[in-house]
């Protein structure tokens, strides 16, 4: 075995560091150009800006539709409901609260701390406020410049020899059926965002080693600056998604993998499969300064790490966040055996869904994965085959020789594989979902190396012709095209989407669930009860499907039933605010009205900020006959949501009711500020007016009531009346029938009508 190396002399003379190979510079150099004359001519060769451009073109063709989508699933908590994108909330807020606008040191916070996609959906906010376009135009970009970016990262792995090997896996990359849910869902940007930012660190990491090769020097000004942007690099990642920490480790295994010429992973490699003698040559024939560059470098991703979790410790408020068992049901086992069963069991799920992504589903919660229990369960067998082809790719990856080359790829691809997964492999801590398809985006970058490294050996060996390959390539790119723009259509609508997911996972509880709120929402209420039951079912402690299934068996006056499910839900988890309210709502219709007012303290208790509570509490001290606790309640309400128009419309009812009428009118201002277009305001701020006899603030305010919501018969009925107190009866006439042409039985409008008519001497027929 021959080492082609020049050592650094004490005059200066700097030692030639191979780039390439596993073996000699010039044996790794004659390997590659072989293999890329005979494997490279999968694709004809582009330079940078064509391939990039080809790239970019491919990654839009597959979610360009997207961009007609709504706002669906987690979309709504994230961005429509998320306060944290309004302008008039703090930007300070962002860095505060988690990315569903919660704060992060509260009990329910799920700790997913996001600040700078939170801050790209503000930025979409001031654009187009809720206009889910932009949202979508803004995901498909980043998913470009991803695509684009991993282009780079390519020809990293497999080096500036095979530009057409790149190319092929940054197509590959851009197309790949599972990064669907992060393209078409609004909320996956934040793993659109991360791997662009794990990718710049990774590509300045390799340009702080090439620097520091080059001057033999770990304290040159380019050198601590591409280290720098390493490290700010991931940082920004982390702030994006938390797995932005795992650009250190990708960083880690470039530097021993591929860096030099992968020498130290040679060595490694030596030692762990036990050619110690060989090792020992490599170690001793190491060029000066690669060892110390190399501990010098770890030192400082180490020193990175360390810190970015200890920062991110401190802003969770030093806790962990807590999941149910709903989301994660494998990880609540008391079985060390079988939790670990089930965790390898969902590693080769994953798997499967990048080689084979055919069953994609918004949700793998729920019973989508039952969980395995017994040694006799037949998805066991997963398991062995599942490591059989890890072995098997690790074997081909410690391979040394004349394929050294394809080895350094197969390592490198598994560690771009792997570590980006080991956040959400249950190894290091608990987490929230079973699959989750989002977390996939960055490990499919390693899938793609696997793939385009599997094609180049088949046509090294011979086993495969050049023209069949071709022709596959193309056709696995067309399927992944035409798969990408299909699933995409699944994310336009929710409807679409949870029905997609019923094919995938119909025993998943979730999915129905999710099924019975788009039918509530649209009206369909045989339906959503049908789903809800169905999801309580599957899953008899599925807490938010008792609390909706209770919200309409209320209304439809099942009072008792309701009362049981929301007990129920409220045993289940105690900290649920929404049912312990919903239960103060049915206890009040059953006149239980002490055990409603415990039932709604508690729940402010659990959600502090919660303007609809209060407005509920302040209609039982109505009830009550407290009006003035109802009216500190209200007050309280609209001060939390200045935008909760009913809790308005009730103190300037509950003012105008006691004589209050001045109080009512600076309430009744107040509220137009903030609602200046709300009908309910005008007619009872008119009411107020009118009976003070100011008729002409009264007639304008009437009039802005009925220009706001012109099929209310009660706005046009009161306006008559203040026409028939102001005398002039000609327009209380015209008031009066049209409110009897908008609701013919509205007994006060005909009663008045007839009052009016007798008065001025007319029939009314």
């Amino acid at each position: 075995m021959e080492f082609n190396y020049n050592r650094v002399t004490q005059d200066g003379v700097r030692w030639n560091v191979p780039c390439l190979g596993w073996g000699s510079p010039q044996s790794a150099r004659e390997e590659w150009n072989r293999q890329g004359s005979r494997n490279d001519e999968i694709t004809a060769e582009l330079p940078y800006p064509a391939a990039a451009l080809l790239v970019g073109i491919c990654a839009c063709v597959c979610f360009v539709n997207s961009l007609s989508g709504d706002f669906v699933f987690d979309d709504s908590e994230a961005i429509v409901n998320n306060s944290d994108l309004r302008g008039d909330t703090p930007l300070a807020n962002l860095f505060h609260n988690d990315f569903w606008g919660t704060r992060l040191t509260h009990p329910s916070s799920h700790k997913s701390y996001r600040p700078l996609t939170v801050l790209s959906f503000r930025l979409n906010y001031s654009w187009g406020a809720l206009d889910p376009f932009s949202y979508h135009a803004v995901n498909v970009v980043v998913h470009c410049l991803v695509s684009i970016m991993s282009l780079r990262v390519f020809y990293v792995v497999f080096g500036n020899g095979a530009p057409r090997a790149a190319i092929l896996s940054a197509i590959l990359f851009a197309t790949h059926p599972i990064h669907t849910e992060a393209v078409s869902g609004i909320v996956g940007r934040a793993d659109l965002l991360c791997a662009l930012f794990v990718f710049v660190s990774l590509l300045s990491y390799v340009r702080a080693v090439k620097e520091m090769s080059g001057t033999m020097s770990y304290r040159s000004r380019h050198t601590i600056l591409y280290l720098l942007m390493t490290a700010g690099s991931t940082a920004t990642a982390m702030l994006c998604k938390e797995v932005g920490i795992t650009a250190l480790g990708v960083c880690s295994a470039y530097d021993v993998l591929l860096a030099h010429g992968g020498i130290i992973g040679r060595t490694i490699i030596s030692v762990i499969v036990g050619h110690n003698q060989r090792a020992l040559a490599f170690w001793r024939n190491l060029p000066a300064g690669i060892l110390r560059g190399l501990m010098w470098r770890h030192i400082l991703l180490a020193v990175t790490g360390i810190a970015l979790l200890a920062a991110r410790w401190v802003v969770m408020g030093s806790t962990v966040p807590r999941f149910m068992k709903v989301d994660n049901p494998a990880s609540f086992l008391d079985s060390v055996v079988f939790r670990s069963l089930n965790y390898q069991y969902t590693y080769s799920l994953n798997a499967l869904l990048l080689v084979l992504p055919i069953w994609l589903c918004f949700d793998w919660s729920m019973g989508c994965v039952p969980v395995i229990v017994n040694f006799s369960d037949p998805r066991l067998l997963a398991l062995p085959i599942l490591w059989f082809s890890f072995v098997m790719l690790l074997r081909r990856g410690m391979a040394q020789g004349r394929a050294s080359q394809t080895s350094r790829c197969v390592l490198m691809g598994l560690a771009l594989g792997i570590v980006p997964f080991l956040p959400a492999s249950n190894l290091f801590f608990r987490v929230g979902f079973v699959i989750a398809e989002r977390v996939l985006y960055l490990p499919a970058a390693g899938f793609c190396i696997l793939v385009v490294t599997g094609m180049r050996e088949l046509s090294a060996a011979g086993h495969v012709s050049k023209r069949v390959l071709q022709v596959g390539y193309v056709l696995l790119v067309v399927v992944f095209v035409l798969r990408c723009q299909q699933r995409s259509r699944d994310w336009l609508t929710e409807k679409q989407l949870f029905s997609s997911g019923l094919d995938v996972c119909p025993l998943n509880a979730k999915v129905h669930y999710n099924m019975g709120k788009v039918a509530a929402d649209n009206g369909d209420v045989f339906e959503a009860v049908s789903r809800y039951r169905e999801a309580l079912r599957l899953n008899p402690d599925y807490d938010q499907a008792m609390n909706n299934l209770a919200n309409i068996l209320k209304d439809q006056g099942h009072l008792d039933e309701a009362l049981h499910l929301l007990q129920q839900a409220t045993t289940l988890r105690p900290d649920f605010a929404a049912a312990w309210m919903n239960l103060g709502i049915v206890q009040a219709s059953l006149g239980d009205h002490s055990s409603a007012e415990t039932s709604y303290l508690t729940a402010l208790t659990h959600r502090s900020v919660y303007p609809d509570c209060l407005y509920n509490l302040g209609n039982l001290y109505l009830e009550k006959g407290d009006h003035s606790a109802a009216l500190a309640t209200w007050t309280n309400a609209t001060s939390l949501k200045p935008s909760l128009a009913v809790a308005w419309t009730n103190m300037l009812i509950l003012l105008d009711s006691q004589g209050l009428y001045q109080s009512a009118i600076d309430v009744a201002d107040k509220a137009l500020r903030h609602l200046p277009s709300e009908p309910a305001l005008h007619f009872n701020l008119a009411n107020t007016l009118g009976k003070l006899s100011r008729y002409e603030e009264s007639e304008s305010h009437f009039l802005l009531a009925t220009n706001l919501d012109p099929g209310n018969a009660n706005y046009w009925a009161n306006l008559g009346v203040l026409y028939h107190r102001w005398r002039k009866y000609e327009q209380a006439e015209k008031s009066y029938l049209h409110a009897l042409k908008l609701n013919p039985t509205l007994k006060s409008a005909q009663d008045n009508l007839n009052m009016l008519l007798k008065a001025t001497g007319k029939i009314y027929r």
